[in-house]
């Protein structure tokens, strides 16, 4: 483990943190809302802590490894939740530190799961720094890093591999930078369109912003109690069902588009995946809300299946109807789209269609060799062969993701949760959804469960967040050996 990198790294990631918080500070300053000691203090306790490791000289011998990168994105990722609990437990918000760093992990892992009983009671200066939370988490915080600041040689690359979601990690140019600007480009051009296109849908400027970094990250948090079916707009769901949609997309392809290289657009077999995938769920759910639910057809109700759809499959967790009334084929649906996810390089969580496409084709080579035992058969993703390292990586993964949900489930099953809560609990947590089923369906939150609850389903959110491995090499011994 390279010591002196993680130190620097966690140094100038809370340094940023705190830069971070200042937009909140102003707010709180000009509404007068009590909070401005919380920031003060949460900001000169970042600089202090920050500066000096920021500034702490590197060796000309240091380098970093691959290992290095994962342990330094799951260090970073563990400090800055605790770093941004504090404005929620200093000001008072949330006074219980477990609920504080709770909130906090859901906002950075963008899952949206909350334990705030009454949202639209606090001042929009928490309101504000909940959102920007989920901004900050929704591309990561060590992308923003690489964006900003000056390369970092070869390890760069591995901060960035360790980072980002999916098995399949590209650059989108040969610079790691340059290729994290663009990432950021895209984001916050994402971020500006939903805003103007809110703010042209009635919402104020202060709701739409908040929002719109909350739908492009994908994470779900809501300025009011009933989410976004507080304003009972068809516009704003429409608008927020295409951002949501576009948030879901790798940002690679979205990239191709603006480059106008549409051919790799057509022959991205997990972007036909998630696209027919959502047709296919939301076909589904009508026909059985028709057929089992007793609804009569109308285009809201398509509008109300869609938006559930996409907020679903996207892991951005917004409420809209309570599909927890919903017949039970609609819930199982809905359960299939929280463990599917959106794709690989987008802001969603989840699986990730990619994986369950590597892994049927696997099954499939498999099926094949027991038929035709000496024949090779190669699996090719996109016209381009996956490497046994990548196939076998994918299958680590969801043997890890399965373990861990089981466990998940069975530890939550001690705070006399029903084994429906219990298993989309752990799984919401896992694939950073938000809402579960039953009792902490889309018109309740998370506030009644006990702290040991709470402290794993936290855990879930950051290891769903990282893809389980960064934590892993983090809390492995040998990871702490200097060679």
């Amino acid at each position: 483990m390279n010591l002196r990198f993680l130190s620097k790294i966690i140094g100038t990631v809370l340094c940023a943190a705190a830069v971070c918080m200042l937009p909140s500070l102003l707010l709180s300053l000009a509404e007068q809302d009590g909070f401005t000691p919380a920031f003060l203090i949460s900001i000169a306790l970042g600089l202090l802590l920050g500066i000096p490791l920021a500034r702490r000289p590197m060796a000309t011998n240091d380098r970093l490894h691959l290992r290095d990168g994962f342990a330094i994105v799951a260090g970073c990722w563990l400090c800055l939740s605790f770093f941004c609990a504090l404005p929620y437990w200093l000001g008072g918000a949330l006074p219980n530190f477990a609920d504080a760093l709770f909130e906090t992990a859901s906002g950075l892992t963008t899952t949206g799961a909350s334990v705030i009983r009454d949202v639209e009671a606090l001042p929009k200066s928490i309101l504000f720094w909940r959102s920007l939370t989920q901004f900050l988490g929704g591309m990561g915080i060590l992308v923003l890093m690489l964006a900003l600041l000056p390369r970092l040689g070869t390890g760069s690359a591995f901060l960035m591999k360790a980072e980002s979601p999916g098995p399949i990690k590209s650059k989108l140019v040969p610079k790691i930078g340059e290729s994290a600007k663009i990432l950021y480009r895209i984001y916050l051009i994402l971020i500006g369109a939903e805003t103007l296109c809110l703010r042209m849908a009635g919402m104020s400027w202060f709701d739409s912003l908040c929002h719109a970094m909350c739908t492009v990250s994908t994470g779900g948090f809501s300025t009011k109690n009933a989410s976004l079916a507080y304003y009972d707009s068809l516009a704003v769901n429409w608008i927020a069902i295409l951002f949501m949609f576009l948030s879901g997309v790798s940002f690679a392809l979205l990239f191709c588009i603006v480059r106008r290289d549409f051919g790799a657009v057509r022959k991205n077999e997990e972007l036909r995946l998630y696209g027919g995938t959502v047709l296919g769920a939301s076909v589904g759910i009508v026909l059985v809300l028709l057929f089992q639910g007793g609804s009569s057809a109308s285009f809201s109700l398509v509008t109300d299946v869609v938006f559930q759809v996409v907020t679903t499959i996207t892991s951005t967790g917004f409420a809209m109807e309570d599909y927890t009334l919903w017949p039970t084929a609609a819930q199982g649906i809905l359960l299939l789209l929280m463990l599917m996810g959106g794709c690989a390089g987008s802001t969603a969580g989840g699986v990730k269609p990619v994986r369950l496409l590597l892994l049927h084709k696997m099954m499939c080579r498999s099926v094949h060799r027991v038929i035709h035992p000496r024949q090779v058969r190669a699996i090719t993703l996109g016209g381009k062969r996956v490497d046994e390292d990548t196939l076998s990586a994918v299958c680590v993964f969801f043997y890890s993701y399965v373990f861990l949900l089981i466990v998940g489930t069975l530890i939550l099953s001690f705070d006399q949760l029903g084994f429906s809560e219990a298993f989309s609990a752990a799984l919401t947590g896992l694939s950073n959804i938000g809402p579960g089923m039953g009792t902490l369906g889309p018109t309740s939150n998370f506030a009644a469960l006990s702290i040991l609850s709470k402290l794993t389903i936290t855990a879930l959110m950051l290891i769903g967040r990282l893809e389980i491995f960064p934590i892993l090499v983090l809390l492995t011994p040998a990871c702490w050996l200097r060679k």
